[in-house]
């Protein structure tokens, strides 16, 4: 651990958030000298205490251990960019648009490739009115089902969770071209033109 490069990241977080030492020393059990000495680097916080100096300032303990906050080039905005993550241990789905650092029930996430579906993968789109009318005859059991499909576009995003057990059939509303993409427990993630 770089004491300095966390001395100084903790200083610029604890002005950020308008603390003062003492009030940040308060909150953590400890002495303002101590927080002063962790700021000018001459020692490092205990490693106890890492995880409530993330919850304070709103990261994650990398970037504590790390000294660095990276942040992301802006990218406009483009949802054709979006990546999908899931939590192997709860199932949630999380998105983003650009490169970052996404952690559920305590594990880092990354982010899911999507595979060009083959003809027999495809799933059913059908226009209906003003909607897309997505369903597939894939099994949706507990052991084997698609757990979503969204459609995604330049600037639009829609998603449609899917349960077990149910029939894969949904409706999205035509909001533009762009890709269709699924998640399959057991095969990952698929897409396809519409």
């Amino acid at each position: 651990m770089d004491c300095e490069k966390i001395g100084r990241l903790l200083f610029n977080l604890r002005k950020e958030k308008g603390l003062t030492q003492r009030q940040l020393a308060e909150s953590l059990n400890v002495s303002d000298k101590a927080v002063s000495k962790w700021e000018r680097g001459i020692g490092c916080p205990d490693v106890s205490l890492l995880p409530e100096i993330a919850r304070i300032f709103g990261v994650d303990l990398e970037s504590i251990l790390s000294g660095t906050l990276s942040e992301n080039a802006i990218e406009g905005g483009n949802m054709k960019k979006l990546k999908f993550y899931i939590c192997p241990s709860c199932g949630n789905l999380l998105t983003g648009t650009a490169e970052a650092s996404i952690s559920c029930c305590g594990k880092k996430l990354a982010p899911l490739f999507a595979k060009k579906a083959g003809e027999g993968e495809k799933l059913s789109v059908e226009h209906i009115e003003n909607d897309y009318f997505i369903s597939s005859d894939h099994a949706m059991t507990k052991e084997h089902y698609i757990t979503f499909v969204a459609l995604v576009t330049g600037d639009s995003v829609m998603i449609r969770k899917q349960y077990p057990e149910w029939d894969l059939q949904t409706r999205i509303p035509r909001f533009g071209h762009g890709m269709l993409y699924w998640h399959c427990i057991d095969h990952g993630l698929f897409y396809q033109l519409v």
